[in-house]
């Protein structure tokens, strides 16, 4: 049996705290919750961090946040707007952070899912954003969801309390949020098997080893 709940890590939004895509990625992580995972979120004035410099080894503490959660999490779930057909550049700068991981036993997002969440104004932007944030996240090593979410903001998706009114919208974030999950479980679940049989080729390893 699996000894702690899997940590999803929800990353994206704007400067602006409660943006429309902020609000849609809550939604996407109270869905994660409700198969009983644990969550976190890097949004609003988090995404306000220095500019990536491989060449720097000085990392602050909101980058320090950022990574440590990386590490911890089973899966992810992106959000970002749509800027000009393509990510924003603070939640692309906050990805390239993780960079600093290349050389982590789990490299970059290796071996985890990510739920992606698009929103701007028109189809169009939000469907070309979301295929460039796809990409990202296969270029990071992470298994992007069958199902991404692309969310057009020129009708009204939430109220004014944050309430997504847009049941076919919130009933897509509930899908992307369980298919996380649902992966973190099975990936989890995978390593936890693997485990007797890789002590087994250890010790006879070790056993062939002392014969010769």
């Amino acid at each position: 049996m699996l000894s702690a709940k899997p940590l999803i890590l929800g990353i994206g939004g704007t400067p602006r705290s409660q943006s429309t895509t902020e609000l849609a990625l809550r939604c996407a992580l109270t869905a994660a919750r409700n198969m009983g995972a644990d969550t976190e979120i890097f949004s609003g004035p988090d995404l306000v961090l220095p500019l990536f410099d491989p060449t720097s080894k000085v990392r602050g503490p909101g980058v320090a946040r950022l990574l440590e959660l990386s590490r911890a999490a089973d899966g992810f779930i992106i959000a970002s707007p749509g800027y000009h057909g393509g990510i924003s550049g603070m939640v692309k700068n906050a990805l390239d952070y993780t960079e600093d991981m290349r050389l982590d036993a789990r490299s970059y997002l290796d071996d985890r899912a990510a739920g992606c969440i698009t929103c701007a104004h028109g189809w169009q932007a939000a469907a070309s954003t979301l295929t460039a944030l796809r990409s990202v996240m296969h270029a990071l090593r992470a298994w992007p969801t069958p199902l991404g979410v692309a969310i057009n903001t020129a009708t009204p998706v939430f109220s004014a309390d944050g309430t997504c009114v847009d049941e076919s919208c919130l009933r897509q974030l509930e899908i992307l949020g369980r298919q996380v999950v649902e992966f973190a479980l099975m990936r989890r679940a995978f390593a936890e098997a693997q485990k007797p049989k890789e002590a087994s080729l250890r010790d006879s390893s070790t056993e062939e080893t002392s014969i010769s």
